[in-house]
């Protein structure tokens, strides 16, 4: 790996945040609770990163405890980044799985810094902070006091049903920043989502969550995403999925097709000739050459199919496309402007109306954020 083997203190700077160095390296751990996985022990230098300019991405700054993910979800678009380890982005993204044991110390001390200007913080846009080795190494319950603390609102996304572990937390948090809360959804068959997802809560579960979050008094939005075309797209599988997300209480939809960047299109077109070889030469017309995303024409054939749906079952929904790059996209962290946070103690204000609340405040369903 490029983070063993090489001279102690010498940074690399292909490396990821936090990894530079290989004196970085703690210990490399396994465990019978975790077969066929091993968890590389780190510690950071950086915990705050700074999403590019010219992302896509509503938000400025993301956290991420993890590097690999144990989810093992095939059309995962963050696989590539592990060959910055000289990991696969295969087999090895799904069990070679970095663990930052020391991001909530490291982002207290960033986030205490006078040039601090607590913009909003993602969590879950790259590998998810709920994932199953969150059940041994309980990152997030100091990441998010590390938040908290330090007046900064932030987002988490997730298919981990962990979070239910956290909404006490999450909950007292509410009271002092802004918190948003949002669920990935994509398959609702059982058998197909144990094929392509194989370390994910099953979406019952992950439903189940969305109703522990709603009880809770936060306004959860579902990502159903991505739904793959000739697998999900279907009305009866669309009709189905919305059905039970409105079943959980959950605020609104966002939806989209699926995206095959570069690592996960070649471990999906594997996936794909072993599962459904009748597929894949559908699949190569969709996705051509080097692309990545869905013809526009089947994005708005999605959208024509879904809309009505969403009227249906009374879900308020938006198509990723329907947000502008950069644009604030409903559930994810958007960037402050226009956005007051209170000391602590007196609840999140906001600049465009409303009162402070004691309670995490419930937005009209029809407001492009989330509580």
């Amino acid at each position: 790996m490029r983070w063993q083997g090489q001279q102690l203190g010498v940074d690399d700077a292909a490396a990821l945040p936090g990894l530079e160095r290989m004196d970085g390296l703690v210990r490399s751990v396994t465990t019978p609770e975790f077969a066929d996985m091993t968890f590389h022990e780190v510690l950071c230098k950086s915990a705050l990163n700074r999403v590019p300019g010219a992302s896509a991405m509503p938000f400025d700054w993301t956290v991420n405890p993890y590097r690999g993910c144990g989810h093992q979800c095939v059309y995962c678009f963050a696989r590539k980044t592990h060959e910055y380890l000289d990991l696969d982005y295969g087999a090895d993204f799904d069990s070679q799985i970095v663990v930052k044991i020391n991001v909530a110390d490291v982002l207290r001390t960033e986030l205490r810094r006078g040039s601090w200007a607590r913009e909003p913080v993602m969590l879950g846009t790259n590998t998810d902070p709920y994932q199953r080795a969150e059940g041994r190494y309980r990152l997030m319950p100091d990441i998010i006091g590390a938040l908290t603390e330090n007046a900064t609102p932030f987002s988490i996304l997730t298919k981990g049903t962990l979070l239910r572990r956290d909404l006490p937390l999450l909950t007292e948090a509410a009271q002092h920043v802004r918190v948003s809360l949002a669920m990935s959804i994509a398959v609702f068959d059982d058998a197909l989502q144990h094929a392509i997802e194989p370390g994910t809560p099953s979406a019952e579960a992950r439903l189940e969550t969305v109703r522990a979050a709603t009880a809770a008094g936060f306004r959860v939005t579902v990502f159903l995403m991505p739904i793959l075309p000739h697998l999900t797209d279907s009305i009866p599988a669309l009709d189905d999925a919305l059905a039970r997300i409105r079943a959980a209480g959950a605020a609104r939809v966002v939806y989209g097709a699926l995206h095959l960047r570069p690592g996960a299109k070649q471990w999906f077109l594997q996936w794909l000739e072993r599962e459904h070889p009748h597929l894949v030469s559908s699949y190569r017309g969709l996705y051509p050459g080097v692309a990545s995303q869905a013809p526009k024409a089947y994005r708005t054939w999605l959208g024509r199919r879904m809309q009505p749906l969403l009227r249906m079952h009374r879900l308020d929904g938006w198509d990723e496309d329907d947000h502008p790059r950069g644009r604030p996209q409903p559930g994810l962290a958007a960037r402050s402007a226009g956005q007051v946070v209170a000391p602590r103690g007196q609840g999140p204000v906001r600049t465009t109306g409303g009162t402070a609340s004691t309670r995490p405040r419930v937005a009209p369903a029809s407001e492009p954020t989330l509580f």
